[in-house]
């Protein structure tokens, strides 16, 4: 598995970084060639699932995830939502954090750890580099509002 963070920290509240961050469907439009759908009714939380699908025609696949903790930031404490992805191409979990920060806004952490099927493990670096800046400029454009 290929273990990779993105890190940044942004002038917003972290309730209102939460609700970007778990807008499930926002997701696959920082993606390209990507669309996310929601597969179960609100309100989000634990057992909410989901499948960002990406590609074009044929050469589509489907990257399935479910909540599997949720915990939004409140009164001076974090928010975590961990998801764990269960694809047959693509498997692994991924962890959310939202933290406060002295004199306002708040760090985003966003760690994932996955595996793509057919790529082998001597390729994890490669995987991870490739990773942070696919999620990095998802995270930057979810965090926009774009």
């Amino acid at each position: 598995m290929s273990l990779f963070r993105v890190e940044r920290t942004v002038p917003r509240a972290p309730e209102e970084v939460w609700r970007r961050l778990t807008d499930w469907p926002a997701h696959g439009r920082q993606v390209p060639l990507t669309r996310t759908r929601v597969l179960t009714p609100g309100p989000d939380g634990v057992g909410t699932r989901f499948v960002a699908r990406t590609g074009l025609g044929r050469l589509s696949f489907d990257d399935p995830m479910e909540v599997v903790r949720w915990e939004p930031p409140s009164a001076g404490r974090p928010g975590v939502c961990r998801l764990e992805k269960s694809g047959r191409v693509v498997r692994g979990w991924a962890r959310i954090e939202v933290t406060g920060t002295v004199g306002g806004g708040c760090r985003v952490l966003w760690t994932e750890d996955l595996s793509v099927r057919g790529v082998p493990r001597a390729l994890d670096p490669v995987l991870a580099r490739a990773g942070r800046a696919v999620f990095g400029r998802a995270l930057d454009g979810l965090l926009r509002g774009a």
